[in-house]
């Protein structure tokens, strides 16, 4: 093979090591499914008030609110930590805001206060994660596990347990409005994922994270503070699920305390996992992250358009991201290339 070749061969080799690219082949596939069964799937129009609409477009606003505790989770689990409790706090944060906006005035600034008052109160759980883990000393897991059951009893209390109602036209406008045709929620989202990654990789932080995530003693030997970054990780966290427990109730403007981010956590760890963040920590991907939650909401659309009953579904969601994570995995793909190299080998032998 010449020189000319083997370029291209080796960009193309370094592309499928990242581990994202296999997220984005799998919405490439499930998009073609959808489209063959019907032609028109990936057809934008414009609506008659001027937005775009779509398939494509439901897609990009399902994903929003994922890609919001994605990133989140993307940098908890960098410090080899988890947050099981980003959906109740959702909860959480759809409860405050509706019962805030319940008793006060339809206008733009109550909108806003609501959106602080919210901000105020999921960063101040996830600060109770972050000095659960890093002062006391609980395993990640115990600390937001907790969190993850409080959460909704919280959230309970304070709509008194009822599905609260509120009507606000700026505070819908923040999940149904538009941008140029785009849904709003979705360049927030996108906004907060480049805002996060141009941080965390523009500067010293991201680098510090994945410090004590790879090894927490070195890097506090290095002068790393431990207990702050932390601390910043979870709250950063609780403010992200705050953002979208703020989107997915916007929606309807009703919280239901016991279906709002319900297992939305899970998708988190899932669009994690599938964007390259590996759980062991010391590693993150911010841009996977994102990528790992659109594939999440393309396959819960192509679920629903395929008509897989409601009992099948979650099976037929594993069966696709299990065949994602084996694609991913390095081992699997060196078992493969072995035994390619063994088959010439053999056809000598025969030959001989």
């Amino acid at each position: 093979m010449n020189e000319h070749a083997r370029e291209p061969l080796g960009a193309l080799k370094s592309i499928l090591k990242r581990q994202y690219i296999w997220g984005i082949v799998a919405i490439a596939l499930l998009l073609l499914i959808n489209v063959i069964k019907e032609p028109t799937y990936l057809a934008i129009s414009v609506g008659h008030n001027g937005h775009l609409v779509g398939n494509v477009i439901d897609i990009l606003r399902s994903a929003a609110p994922v890609m919001m505790i994605a990133v989140g989770m993307c940098l908890v689990v960098a410090t080899k930590g988890i947050d099981l409790s980003v959906g109740s706090l959702m909860a959480v944060a759809g409860a405050v805001a509706m019962e805030f906006l319940s008793s006060a005035p339809n206008t733009p600034g109550a909108a806003f206060a609501a959106l602080g008052l919210v901000i105020v109160v999921t960063g101040a759980l996830g600060a109770i994660n972050g000095i659960l883990v890093s002062v006391v000393g609980l395993q990640p897991f115990i600390s937001t596990l907790v969190l993850m059951l409080a959460g909704r009893g919280l959230a309970k209390v304070i709509t008194g347990g009822q599905n609260t109602s509120a009507t606000n036209d700026v505070f819908r406008w923040f999940a149904n409005g538009y941008v140029f045709g785009i849904p709003v929620v979705f360049v927030l989202a996108l906004a907060i994922v480049i805002v996060v990654g141009l941080v965390v990789r523009r500067s010293a932080l991201g680098l510090m994270i994945e410090a004590i995530g790879m090894d927490p003693k070195a890097a506090r030997l290095a002068g790393i503070n431990r207990r702050a970054l932390l601390l910043t990780v979870y709250i950063a966290g609780g403010v992200l699920a705050g953002f979208a427990g703020v989107f997915a109730t916007a929606t309807v403007m009703t919280v239901d305390v016991s279906r709002t981010g319900y297992l939305l956590e899970l998708d988190a760890i899932l669009a994690v996992v599938i964007g390259g963040t590996s759980l062991a920590g010391g590693k993150f991907n911010i841009t996977g992250a994102a990528i790992g939650a659109v594939l999440i909401a393309t396959l819960d659309k192509t679920v629903v358009f395929l008509g897989v009953s409601s009992s099948a579904s979650p099976a037929f969601k594993a069966i696709v991201i299990v065949a994602l994570v084996l694609l991913q995995s390095e081992r699997v793909r060196r078992m493969f290339r072995q035994r390619r190299a063994a088959r010439p080998a053999k056809r000598e032998v025969v030959a001989a």
